[in-house]
């Protein structure tokens, strides 16, 4: 594969990567993955992940709150989030969003705080990084009104239906797709509808160590989802698109190039 991939999303900061994280890295690099953004899902994590921004010329991140975490922000979390994305290495606010798939906090703090940050996006012209599942109605509604006023979203780990999908490029949304399509169980109807995705709208993420695509051959030992694992995903979904996997790249790349402005 010569096309040199970017992985919009990768939760590096998780202890699953404590022990190895600096050969994932270069097993990253090997596998062709050029750019990685981590993932910041709430202050701690966002902390670390800049952290280990400032270590790696070829990392990139986000800064904000999960809605698992929303019950638990700080009073001053906008502040202490609109400091971290003063720093030239987080490209976005997020992940946030809506979940009521689990609920782990409860439905008026998680539009509360997604509300918010919403709001800073806006305020500090940053890209927004999205979570959505089981709530795309009150996601929509919360959403809708700023997208004029923020340079970019992604909807990350898209899972959603054809009208969803329909719906979030209306928006003018990024469609951020991981291993999931790789799942002939739970992701044959995000197989199905991939078509629909434009070439200038499509961005691949392993969001690891979740969501290991179930087409690597061999199987590996590990259910550890690793960010060199990238190009199964962009085979998978270039094959859903009736399209060269190279094709797929080049675009996925320019479109995260573009959208968290990533030089070089």
């Amino acid at each position: 594969m010569t096309a040199e991939m970017i992985d919009i999303g990768v939760n590096l900061t998780n202890s699953r990567f404590d022990k190895d994280r600096n050969i994932v890295l270069e097993n990253a690099l090997s596998a062709g993955v050029s750019h990685q953004i981590i993932t910041g899902t709430n202050l701690l994590e966002s902390e670390k992940a800049l952290e280990l921004c400032l270590q790696h010329n070829n990392l990139y991140c986000t800064a904000g709150v999960h809605p698992h975490d929303a019950d638990n922000v700080a009073v001053d979390y906008i502040e202490q989030l609109s400091k971290l994305a003063s720093y030239p290495k987080v490209r976005a606010i997020g992940e946030c969003g809506l979940d009521f798939n689990r609920n782990f906090s409860t439905p008026e703090n998680q539009q509360r705080v997604f509300s918010e940050q919403v709001n800073l996006a806006s305020s500090v012209n940053m890209p927004l990084f999205l979570h959505q599942r089981d709530a795309f109605d009150a996601w929509q509604n919360i959403l809708t009104p700023a997208l004029s006023k923020i340079p970019a979203a992604v909807s990350h780990c898209f899972t959603g239906n054809l009208k969803e999908l329909k719906a979030c490029l209306d928006m003018g949304l990024y469609i951020g797709i991981t291993g999931w399509i790789c799942d002939d169980r739970r992701g044959q109807e995000l197989y199905d509808i991939a078509r629909y995705i434009p070439l200038d709208r499509i961005m691949i993420e392993t969001d690891a160590p979740y969501l290991t695509p179930r087409t690597i051959r061999p199987k590996p030992k590990s259910s550890r989802n690793e960010p060199k694992y990238l190009p199964f995903v962009a085979q998978t979904l270039a094959q859903a698109m009736g399209i060269d996997t190279n094709t797929l790249i080049m675009h996925t790349s320019n479109n995260a190039k573009r959208c968290f402005q990533i030089t070089g």
